[in-house]
């Protein structure tokens, strides 16, 4: 294993670990588990009532989808936009 020298210390010294970030933040712990646990019952950011990873992660496939067919249907109309402005053209 080779040595990357000075970058390793660089980095490492970057990281913060999350209580550092708490305290940075102006965010206690207590602050940060009452608002994980609003989240969890329901509150702002949380999934819907009954929705799950998989769910969420289905939703995101389907929607993933919809935007490449989104994506396509555009590509077609910036075609058909550009064949018939030139044929309006002659």
């Amino acid at each position: 294993m080779t040595s990357l020298g000075g970058a390793e210390a660089r980095i490492s010294s970057r990281v913060s670990p999350p209580h550092s970030l708490q305290r940075r933040m102006s965010v206690s712990g207590v602050n940060c588990r009452v608002k994980k646990a609003r989240a969890q019952e329901g509150g702002p950011g949380a999934l819907p009532a009954g929705q799950g990873v998989d769910d969420r992660d289905e939703e995101l496939r389907r929607l993933r989808k919809l935007t490449s067919e989104q994506a396509k249907t555009i590509e077609i109309l910036k075609k058909a936009t550009a064949f018939f402005a030139k044929d309006s053209d002659r």
